[in-house]
């Protein structure tokens, strides 16, 4: 991030810092049970308070109507949890740009903290609407963007106010642009990219990418039967796009063309139906049961895969392998997971969503070089998509 000034550049001291972060975290009956997006955003938060920053957190939770407070999407609880990780009160204002917000940013003092209402309350946000992009930015005086799992939307918090205040990247920001971009433009070899997931359709930039990019492409999850189909294989009742067989026929020619290894399954773990407890068999790509789908890689597959991973120097993750979240249908993710942690000697990337809930599932998330809190963010960056938060910082 060479042409972003970041946190290194600035003298917080007596400076009113909005800071906008990705505190998008999961509360069950008004408590949290994940709070790992708020300690990534610790440094930058402890730097800002250490040189007397009198800083603004806002942040967004969940898919609230835009229409008023919601009292299941209150950021109320998230402010607890930082107050309780930070050590010091965290004053918390009950709107963003209405009264409560500007008095209580008003009265901050030097290393104080204050939190804003769940910005998604007011539909402004999501429209970048001018005049609340101006009201956020009266608050403050300098804007601090350390929301990468934020910065793929073109939001009032993200980009509008980037444009009218000296803008920066906090650590988190700056440390996933530079990890994610870096392993891609300058990637140690052999580079290993895995992709899983449901859809061809949701990840074909990617793919594409990546097979301009990667030395070998591993596919799982339900998108390797639309590969499989394209190869002529009979996938039986497995998830499989016709509208994108055609394509996924071209990708896999791409690769060739392009000389990259580009691995599918050759065993599954069949089902009769999409259920926790379906019968179930192995059996090889050649004879799924027309009566069946897949809903796993097979042992055979996931030895093949394991090996490739064993030998890359750098790896990319992002998709499980299967319906990792049901027992019967976990071992391939769970194989690959740990091939990517046993890699210790290589630098080992895993990029966001469900890539992240199953390395934690297996207990194996402090075994990766590094772990993206953005997934759809994270994405974009990869299929070379640019980024209106990390943009407007420029």
């Amino acid at each position: 991030m060479a042409d972003i000034r970041t946190i290194d550049q600035l003298d917080a001291s007596g400076k009113r810092v909005l800071l906008r972060v990705d505190f998008n975290v999961p509360i069950k009956d008004g408590v949290l049970t994940d709070d790992v997006r708020i300690r990534e955003a610790l440094p930058t938060i402890k730097r800002l308070v250490s040189q007397g920053g009198r800083v603004i957190i806002i942040a967004h939770l969940g898919r609230p109507s835009g229409k008023g407070y919601e009292m299941e999407y209150s950021l109320r609880p998230v402010a607890m949890r930082l107050s309780e990780l930070m050590g010091q009160p965290v004053a918390f204002a009950s709107d963003t740009i209405g009264p409560d917000a500007k008095a209580k940013a008003d009265a901050l003092k030097d290393g104080e903290l204050l939190m804003l209402e769940n910005l998604r309350f007011d539909a402004r946000e999501k429209k970048c609407d001018p005049e609340f992009c101006s009201a956020l930015a009266s608050l403050a005086d300098v804007f601090v963007n350390d929301a990468f799992g934020a910065a793929h939307r073109a939001h009032a918090s993200i980009s509008g106010v980037a444009a009218l205040l000296p803008s920066y990247a906090g650590y988190l920001m700056a440390k996933e642009v530079d990890t994610i971009t870096g392993m891609l433009d300058n990637p140690k070899r052999p580079f290993v990219a895995i992709l899983g997931g449901s859809k061809v359709s949701d990840k074909i930039k990617i793919i594409d990418s990546l097979i301009d990019k990667a030395d070998t492409l591993i596919i799982g999850g339900g998108m390797c039967f639309t590969f499989l189909a394209a190869m002529g294989k009979e996938v039986g009742m497995s998830l499989k796009e016709e509208d994108w067989i055609e394509r996924a026929g071209q990708m896999i020619d791409k690769a060739k063309e392009k000389g990259v290894d580009l691995l599918l399954p050759i065993d599954v773990v069949a089902a009769d139906r999409f259920a926790q407890d379906a019968i179930t068999c192995v059996v090889s790509v050649d004879e799924i049961p027309s009566d069946m789908m897949g809903l796993d890689i097979g042992p055979q597959t996931a030895r093949e895969y394991a090996r490739a991973i064993d030998d890359a120097a750098s790896v990319f993750w992002n998709g499980p392998m299967g319906v990792f979240e049901w027992k019967a249908f976990e071992y391939g993710t769970k194989v690959v997971a740990v091939a990517v942690a046993a890699n210790i000697d290589g630098e080992t990337i895993i990029g966001g969503g469900d890539s992240v809930a199953a390395v934690n599932k297996f207990g194996l998330a402090d075994m990766m070089t590094f772990i993206s809190t953005g997934g759809g963010a994270s994405m974009e960056l990869v299929q070379g998509e640019k980024l209106p938060g990390v943009e407007a910082l420029k």
